[in-house]
């Protein structure tokens, strides 16, 4: 079983949240991936922060994340999966974020589970399993 993170789980454990981390720790940290387009998210939040010890404190947790987690890279499945769930969604009248499609793809493309705190949004996407690990 493979664990994919959106971005509020790579957030909260980049905030030390006590129920996340205690999730990772009970999973094979090879089983956990962090997708590109999490990474690329978490980057522009740190990037948009001005010079400054937070911004320092933010981006040392996020390099330790992706030092410790493998990233999920974006591959032709990850794009096949994107167009699929965006179309599919667009049919039923509904719309997600496009970072949100990217992610799930990337879990959809591994047959991963998703990470996410934002159950209502992935829950519109058919075959998506999803966790909220920041539930106690």
């Amino acid at each position: 079983m493979s664990y994919i993170l959106d971005t509020n789980a790579v957030s909260a454990l980049m905030k030390g949240d006590a129920a996340v981390i205690k999730q990772l720790a009970e999973t094979n940290r090879i089983e956990v991936r962090v997708p590109q387009p999490v990474i690329a998210e978490i980057a522009y939040g740190i990037q948009r922060l001005p010079a400054s010890k937070r911004r320092q404190r933010l981006q040392d947790r996020f390099d330790l994340v992706c030092s410790e987690l493998a990233c999920a890279p974006w591959t032709d499945a990850v794009s096949e999966r994107f167009g699929n769930i965006k179309a599919s969604l667009e049919r039923k009248g509904q719309r997600i974020e496009d970072f949100d499609a990217a992610i799930a793809a990337h879990a959809l493309a591994l047959d991963g589970v998703l990470v996410t705190a934002n159950m209502s949004d992935m829950a519109q996407i058919p075959g998506l399993s999803i966790e909220d690990w920041g539930r106690s």
